[in-house]
């Protein structure tokens, strides 16, 4: 299941901006536009993060976390603010924040640090899978109890594998699963992919299906 995300943002083209962003990468984003609204909209449904902008209308997003740590409200929150001023910053985080991002920010980083805390907050008891150690707290795969030494891309592959073992995975499900739409996934990226995990663990067996996409057999 996705992580669900509160984004509470005024300004409605940095919130579609970063509501596609995140889509992308597969979480679930649902966007308030004051400090009011967020509160009822986490009043409707739990999230697992909040990215909150600190000067919102009618509640500012200082005010609005207060009121959400009074009523025993532990999840996440990280800062979206165009404030550079210690004594913002020390006030944003007494109020319960966990983090912070300077606007205008680079959305990768916005990312990483979007993951780091849902590990951090969120953590997931290691999986097996055959010979497969799962952890996605460390985004750590093992083999036969020896860590591979993975890129994210590999990492993202051969965890869609076992996450879907002796299952056809379509290779148009593959590509959105592990290229963004800003980056150019096909047919052949995959198969340079796969062939990058066969040197990792030469006895990994994943078969073409032809026309169609790819099987890991456990």
């Amino acid at each position: 299941m996705s992580s669900s995300i509160l984004l509470i943002e005024d300004d409605t083209l940095l919130a579609e901006s970063v509501q596609d962003l995140l889509e992308e990468e597969g979480y679930s984003v649902t966007h308030a536009v004051n400090g009011e609204e967020a509160l009822e909209r986490t009043y409707e449904t739990p999230f697992d993060l909040y990215l909150i902008d600190i000067n919102l209308p009618l509640l500012d997003g200082i005010t609005l976390l207060r009121e959400l740590r009074a009523a025993d409200d532990a999840t996440p929150a990280i800062f979206l603010t165009s404030h550079t001023k210690k004594e913002k910053l020390k006030e944003g985080f007494s109020s319960g924040g966990d983090d912070y991002i300077t606007k205008p920010f680079d959305n990768e980083e916005l990312l990483l640090r979007i993951e780091a805390l849902l590990r951090r907050t969120h953590p997931t008891l290691p999986t097996q899978v055959g010979d497969f150690t799962i952890d996605e707290t460390s985004m750590q795969i093992c083999y036969k109890e020896k860590p591979l030494e993975l890129s994210k891309k590999e990492y993202e592959l051969l965890h869609l594998f076992l996450q879907n073992a002796d299952k056809i995975l379509p290779k148009e499900q593959i590509i959105d699963a592990i290229w963004k739409r800003s980056e150019s996934g096909s047919e052949g990226a995959i198969r340079v992919y796969i062939n990058r995990l066969k040197q990792h663990i030469p006895e990994l067996k994943i078969e073409n299906i032809r026309g169609i996409g790819y099987r890991f057999v456990s």
